[in-house]
């Protein structure tokens, strides 16, 4: 077996972060799902070549937009919190704020709701986002 440390922490600590590295050792050490493509509602994302097309057409998306939509289309009608999604998508050592959640999530609808008049994205307020499928 393999014996080793993947991180540290100094004290004093706060449990959030090491919950936060615990989650992103876990992650790291998780089997990936299969590259299979993943369709909802005629949108492709196709983590094997990273791709996203919605009829035909393909989207260009940078590798944080790509990450965002993978994680929200892996999680479809569950609301995320932007807890969730910032130790899905974001490293567990990015020290933003919670706000960059809300601009990748404008950046997504800028390119995958609002020119194909779709509303896949949605905010529950007070609780998180939910990439709704129906």
């Amino acid at each position: 077996a393999e014996v080793g440390a993947f991180d540290y922490i100094s004290k004093p600590f706060s449990t959030k972060e090491l919950l936060a590295r615990v989650r992103a050792v876990l992650r790291r050490h998780s089997p990936e799902p299969s590259g299979e493509a993943i369709v909802i509602a005629g949108l492709s994302l196709d983590s094997a070549t990273h791709r996203v097309s919605f009829a035909d057409q393909a989207l260009k998306l940078g590798p944080t937009e790509f990450k965002l939509l993978r994680y929200l289309m892996l999680n479809p009608n569950r609301v995320l919190s932007k807890t969730q999604i910032l130790d899905h998508v974001w490293d567990y050592d990015f020290r933003g704020e919670a706000g960059i959640v809300e601009s990748y999530i404008s950046y997504l609808r800028r390119k995958i709701d609002r020119p194909f008049d779709r509303n896949d994205i949605e905010t529950v307020r007070g609780v998180g986002y939910r990439f709704e499928t129906e």
